[in-house]
C-alpha cells in the first residue's frame, strides 16, 4: 500500500485523467505512460553486463570496475537511460504521474526483476528528509514497494536513511560522486543483520549511490546487498 499522502497526489492525478488524458512520455501521444511505439524503442539491458556496475559489456567486468569495482554484489539495470525510458523517468520523477510509474515498474519488472538473487528485504535509496519534503514523494520507494510484492519479500521502509543533503550529482565522475556520498546514508541493524538486501533506485549512472548504500548496509551487518535500477547509463565515466 502507498503512503497516505503518495495516494492523495494518485487520487489528484486520477481526478486530472478525467480532464486531461494522459499522453505518452516518449511522443506525446494520447494513452498511459508509454504507446506500443515507444514501448518498442526500450532498449533492453540483459546478459552479458558487469556484474559489478550493470554496464553493458561482454567482458565480465566493465573497464571501470576492472580498475576499481563497487563495493557492491552487484547492480542489476531493466533498460538504457535513454529515449521513451528516459524521458519517462524525468516526468514521473518531477510531476508524480501515477501512468508513468506504473509504465516504469513494468519496466522495471520485465527487464530487472528475472535477474535480482534471492534476497530477504527490500529497500529504497532514500531521499534527504528536505529533498523529499520539496518533491512531495521518493520515486525510488514507489519501485521499491512494486519490486517487493513481485519478489514476495518485505519492503523495509525505515532499514536505511539519508543523514546527508548532498550537493547534486550531474556533472561529476565517479570518484568526484564516491566522495560526495561519504557517509551520506545509514543502516539500521535492527532491519537489515543477517539478511540479503536489494536496494532499489530509478536511475544509475555511476553506481556510486547505490555503492554508498551498501556500504552503509554491510556496516549495520548485511551479508548481502543489490543494486536493481530501472534504467542505466551506458556512457562511461
Amino acid at each position: 500500500m502507498l503512503p497516505r499522502h503518495m495516494l492523495g497526489r494518485r487520487l489528484l492525478d486520477d481526478l486530472l485523467d478525467l480532464v486531461l488524458p494522459p499522453r505518452c512520455a516518449g511522443c506525446g501521444a494520447s494513452g498511459a505512460g508509454l504507446c506500443r511505439a515507444c514501448a518498442a524503442e526500450i532498449r533492453w539491458i540483459g546478459k552479458p553486463s558487469c556484474r559489478s556496475c550493470g554496464m553493458p559489456t561482454h567482458e565480465t567486468l566493465c573497464p571501470a570496475c576492472r580498475r576499481d569495482p563497487l563495493a557492491i554484489d552487484g547492480i542489476v539495470a531493466a533498460a538504457e537511460y535513454a529515449g521513451p525510458v528516459r524521458a519517462a523517468v524525468l516526468q514521473f520523477k518531477y510531476r508524480y504521474r501515477h501512468d508513468l510509474a506504473r509504465a516504469l515498474e513494468q519496466v522495471l519488472l520485465q527487464g530487472a526483476a528475472p535477474r535480482v538473487p534471492p534476497a530477504d528485504l527490500v529497500v529504497a535509496v532514500p531521499l534527504h528528509p528536505s529533498r523529499q519534503r520539496a518533491r512531495g514523494f521518493n520515486q525510488a520507494e514507489v519501485l521499491a514497494r512494486t519490486l517487493a510484492r513481485h519478489l514476495r519479500c518485505p519492503y523495509a521502509a525505515y532499514a536505511l536513511e539519508r543523514v546527508l543533503a548532498t550537493p547534486q550529482q550531474a556533472g561529476l565522475g565517479r570518484m568526484e560522486r564516491r566522495r560526495n556520498l561519504n557517509g551520506a546514508f545509514r543502516a539500521h541493524p535492527a532491519h537489515v543483520a543477517g539478511r540479503r538486501v536489494v536496494v532499489v533506485d530509478d536511475v544509475c549512472t555511476t553506481g556510486s549511490t547505490l555503492e554508498a548504500c551498501a556500504v552503509a548496509l554491510r556496516t549495520a551487518g548485511a551479508i548481502e546487498v543489490w543494486g536493481c535500477v530501472v534504467a542505466r547509463t551506458t556512457m562511461p565515466f
